[in-house]
């Protein structure tokens, strides 16, 4: 059977912080940026629970290339329509120092309903995330790439930590934002599924039992949609630039696509459990690409950054048949200077002032766009 790479399109969302270029603080728009946005570019822009949180996202891309143009436009758009509403943006997993209680939340019946029943877990939870679907060929196949990504989840999460600060203070984290969504049900590495009918019958089972009413109350670090046939990665923080973005884009499709061309060859990736995965997620969160991961295998604790260069090696074969060698290459980049964390505290250290983080993460905003 012939391998078709052209199945695994992109998606790619992201959330951005809304900015007073004046304080510096968040500040809830009341949708101003979402109204003049969707003037242009239609429902690529979204409101999101809290007013200070704008939402985009692309069309299905067919490749990184198709991604990056389109997300470099959404930024740009939506950058110079909040510059005319006297607002700004930024992206980064937390704000620095805002505090959560002073913000609006949007008035919409799906978010009232989930602060009714989350409370005080839903109001604190304001961050800002990247999430990238990958198409796939059938949900069965969705579902096998979905178990085999789960190892790699830490790794590339690792290299996207960009929330090092929250509520004014020094968390210790490179990603605080990770343990905010903690709070939520229904968080975190997922359990693997034996079949797609297995993960269907979970979801049934939560739903006839009124704990959810679809599967998009599902909020793990990674999901097969319920609606489209893509696996959806949503364990990262959102990347200060453009460049960071499409880079863990790439990762993400080329992971599937590596699991999808050892399928063709009769292999399989092994299956770690949730409770091996996760502490490989919390190391992530703890230290970002400057600590250890264990390697499972021969359970023992590797340097990060060697675990990434051996990620790389082990997509290299089908980053050619993917067109993505060249977006890639920028991980090399982010693994050299540090992830948007390491630079957020680098700013603090160098200025002791939490303001300048957040004129940082805005002036990065634009970074690598025309």
């Amino acid at each position: 059977m012939v391998m078709n790479y052209k199945s695994f399109t992109l998606g790619v969302e992201e959330e951005y912080m809304v900015i007073d270029p004046h304080t510096w603080e968040l500040k809830s728009h009341e949708q101003k940026i979402v109204q003049e946005g969707q003037k242009i570019i239609k429902d690529k822009v979204k409101a999101e629970m809290h007013q200070a949180v704008v939402e985009v996202g692309t069309d299905i891309c067919k490749d990184v290339d198709e991604a990056y143009e389109d997300v470099g436009l959404l930024r740009k758009t939506l950058f110079d329509i909040a510059g005319s509403l006297n607002l700004s943006l930024g992206a980064a997993g937390t704000h620095p120092f805002s505090d959560w209680a002073q913000q609006l939340i949007t008035e919409h019946d799906r978010y009232n309903e989930i602060v009714n029943e989350l409370q005080e877990a839903a109001r604190s939870n304001l961050i800002f995330g990247l999430h990238v679907h990958i198409g796939m060929e059938s949900r069965e196949l969705a579902n096998h790439i979905a178990n085999s990504t789960r190892y790699f989840l830490p790794h590339i999460f690792a290299l996207s930590t960009n929330s090092p600060f929250w509520e004014g203070r020094t968390t210790g984290y490179k990603s605080f934002r990770t343990k905010v969504f903690d709070k939520f049900p229904r968080t975190g590495i997922p359990d693997a599924f034996d079949s797609i009918e297995a993960y269907d019958n979970y979801v049934k089972m939560l739903i006839k039992t009124n704990c959810i009413d679809n599967a998009k109350k599902i909020w793990w670090d990674l999901r097969v949609h319920p609606f489209y046939n893509t696996v959806e990665f949503r364990i990262c923080d959102v990347p200060l630039t453009l460049d960071e973005t499409i880079a863990i884009a790439s990762l993400f499709q080329a992971i599937c696509a590596r699991i999808y061309m050892l399928r063709h060859k009769n292999l399989n990736f092994i299956q770690y459990s949730r409770a091996l995965v996760n502490e490989n997620k919390w190391r992530a969160s703890r230290y970002g690409i400057d600590g250890y991961l264990i390697d499972f295998g021969k359970e023992e604790e590797v340097n990060t950054r060697a675990l990434l260069y051996e990620l790389l090696d082990f997509l290299d074969p089908v980053l050619d048949h993917l067109g993505s060698r060249h977006r890639i290459q920028h991980v090399q980049k982010m693994i050299e200077e540090g992830t948007g964390a390491d630079k957020q505290i680098k700013v603090y250290k160098d200025t002791n002032c939490l303001k300048e983080v957040v004129k940082f993460i805005n002036h990065s905003f634009l970074k690598g766009i025309a």
